[in-house]
């Protein structure tokens, strides 16, 4: 079994960017045992040595005020095959020599030389520990456009570790970096810090002041000023606009142009003609074939619908938020939209969950766990559960209305808008408590390394694979098979009261409601193969959009929160769905 070797710092440090280029793509992610909290774990070869890295949650200290630094603090005594029966107290320095045999083998600490009294506060606490260390200086370019020079050398006599500057995002001193980690690794004992020896600020403040100069007559520089000026109503506000307008924009024209001129010719012209003709070949006419290549054919639509309709639509959607949250623009539009999100009892920090929900409903509600009050979490929880589109839904809606009406296409996601503003409404005034006061570390502006950004847009289309390309195909063929059956005649005769004469749509509209609850997108996939008219994909558009969360995030609702909540969001999304779908029908009857 590999040593472990621990990846600790502040929140927002770069951990994540030293992390992937430690180790590449070889990444597994997963709850800590016994907590909500996710790990993300990677194959470190140092030389001939093989290690674990694990990247440990960012936190402020190792106090253990949060489950975040209760997990830190057992990793440190414990290592990753948590005991906490067997440890006491908490992470006061103290009770190390009940560590387990799976003791981490060396730590990898990532400071911020722009933020460097804070780092080393943490630092300190896990110098306490006595296990090597290695500090990764990282953002040393900005810290030297700030006009400040860290001196490392000084730095490392003062903690008794080696420092190693670093620049993340370039891949500068990565080498150094790992040659160090390996020396540490085989060290027996970690820094001359004693442990008994109390972690207080003023200690902290006398290390900076002797390591750390500032340059005389230093002026701010560009990325300073832009950074702030980015964060103000004038001109954040416009720009705003304007970047969420090129985002919309590269997502549906990127995803259009691959999927109509690259991913659909290719399938039909080269994939799909050898299939069909393999079946024919191979299985007689009757049921078996008319599941596999039929009308909603497994190895036709099976492909066409993850692969070819909805995976374009994904990497144009992971290509921009990539660049948005590796920019750091992310935090400031955070703290731009402040005040409006005030007024509905939320930070503007909700944004970030909410723009990873158009991601997926699940990693957007584990994010709402960095706001501050109960109350917040589930406000943007049921935003998200209620009326913000995965991005497979989101690519469904745009292969789906695109085609046939941009102003529809554009007319849900308002909708949806709309949806979210009257949730958070009505939950803020019926919920007790006010938003804490925005608190909120706003990272530099950097320029996206492409590198990275492949990496990172690489990782979550492998993950899109996994956990929403195949449950699709899975559902696929149980629309198949219904077809096929007999089946699906059946259920649209069941729920013909509700499907043809309330939402006014055709029977066959009743099994993309029941395969919704599956996957999101697949209550929206089926439609395109009906023909209906304009209003009639506006009014399946909306009910998919309000239908109920798929299997997995009801799951994930249950597991943050409880039963009752999960319950009851399966409920609202329903009728909500339901209700807003004959509205809409009735509305538009009306004006045509």
């Amino acid at each position: 079994m590999a040593d472990t070797v621990l990846l600790m710092g502040l929140p927002n440090v770069g951990k994540s960017v030293i992390f992937n280029r430690l180790t590449g793509l070889n990444v597994h992610v997963a709850n800590y045992v016994g907590t909500t909290v996710q790990l993300s774990s990677g194959r470190l070869r140092l030389d001939s040595r093989d290690f674990a890295l694990v990247d440990v949650p960012g936190t402020y200290s190792l106090n253990a005020s949060c489950e975040a630094e209760e997990v830190a603090v057992d990793i440190l005594r414990c290592g990753t095959s948590r005991a906490r029966s067997k440890t006491t107290g908490r992470g006061d320095g103290r009770g190390h020599d009940e560590a387990s045999s799976d003791r981490p083998a060396a730590i990898l600490f990532v400071v911020d030389a722009t933020n460097l009294e804070s780092s080393l506060y943490l630092l300190f606490q896990v110098l306490q520990y006595n296990i090597p260390v290695v500090v990764s200086l990282n953002r040393s370019d900005l810290s030297r456009e700030k006009g400040y020079q860290i001196d490392a050398g000084r730095l490392s006599r003062e903690l008794g570790v080696p420092v190693v500057p670093t620049v993340a995002v370039t891949g500068e001193g990565m080498g150094d970096l790992k040659t160090v980690l390996l020396q540490q690794a085989a060290a027996s004992s970690g820094s001359s810090i004693q442990a008994d020896s109390p972690v207080t600020w003023d200690r902290v403040e006398e290390v900076c002041l002797r390591v750390c100069t500032r340059v005389p007559h230093h002026s701010e520089s560009r990325r300073a000023r832009w950074g702030m000026m980015l964060t103000r109503p004038w001109p954040g506000l416009p720009l705003c606009g304007a970047i969420i307008g090129l985002v919309l924009l590269v997502v549906v024209g990127v995803g259009m142009g691959l999927r109509q001129f690259v991913l659909l010719p290719v399938f039909r012209t080269f994939l799909f003609p050898p299939l069909e003709n393999l079946v024919n070949q191979t299985i007689p006419a009757g049921l078996l074939q008319n599941i596999l290549i039929g009308e909603y054919g497994f190895l036709i639509k099976g492909i066409e619908w993850p692969f070819a309709l909805v995976l374009p639509y994904i990497i144009s959607f992971y290509i921009a938020m990539s660049v948005l949250e590796d920019s750091g623009y992310m935090p400031r539009l955070a703290v731009l939209l402040d005040g409006l999100f005030n007024r509905v009892g939320l930070k503007g920090s909700g944004i970030i969950p909410l723009m990873l929900g158009y991601g997926c409903a699940i990693p957007a509600i584990l994010a709402t766990r960095a706001l501050q009050s109960k109350k917040e979490r589930l406000i943007v929880t049921t935003m998200v559960c209620v009326a913000v589109p995965c991005i497979s839904q989101t690519g469904a809606f745009i292969a789906l209305l695109s085609a046939r009406s941009i102003v529809v296409m554009l007319a849900v996601f308002l909708l949806g808008a709309v949806a979210m503003i009257a949730v958070a409404i009505v939950l803020n005034r019926f919920m007790p408590g006010n938003p804490p006061a925005t608190l909120m570390e706003i990272p530099d502006l950097l320029i996206p390394q492409p590198d990275v950004l492949l990496k990172k847009v690489w990782v979550r289309i492998r993950l899109f694979v996994t956990d929403g390309a195949l449950p699709m195909i899975i559902g696929v063929a149980i629309a198949a098979s219904l077809y096929e059956t007999g089946l699906m005649s059946a259920l649209g005769e069941l729920a013909r009261p509700l499907v043809v004469s309330w939402l006014g749509l055709p029977t066959d509209a009743a099994v993309p409601l029941v395969l919704g609850i599956l996957r999101r997108e697949l209550a929206v996939l089926p439609l395109m193969e009906m023909d209906l008219t304009t209003l009639q994909l506006f009014v399946g558009a909306a009910v998919a959009l309000f239908y109920v969360p798929c299997i997995a995030v009801i799951a994930t609702l249950a597991r943050e929160f409880n039963i009752r909540l999960a319950v009851m969001i399966l409920i609202v999304t329903t009728v909500g769905a339901f209700l807003v779908g004959g509205i809409i029908l009735r509305i538009g009857q009306l004006l045509m």
